[in-house]
């Protein structure tokens, strides 16, 4: 599926800082460090893991 056919709204939720508000978020239920990282993938561009990047994503933000 091409990016330019995604909705807005996938825009809004699989944005970087809709990602960092649930690293926060994961950090403060589980304990432990919480890892943002971009993915490259338009359909999931940002993840967040306890574990850090992988492969040829990048790092973009560790909330500890």
């Amino acid at each position: 599926m091409c990016s330019h056919n995604l909705s807005p709204l996938r825009g809004k939720l699989a944005s970087p800082e809709n990602a960092y508000a649930v690293a926060v978020q994961l950090r403060a239920a589980s304990g432990t460090e919480q890892f943002v990282v971009s993915t490259g993938n338009p359909m999931q561009p940002f993840r967040v893991s306890d574990e850090p990047p992988i492969g040829q994503e990048r790092f973009l933000a560790l909330v500890a």
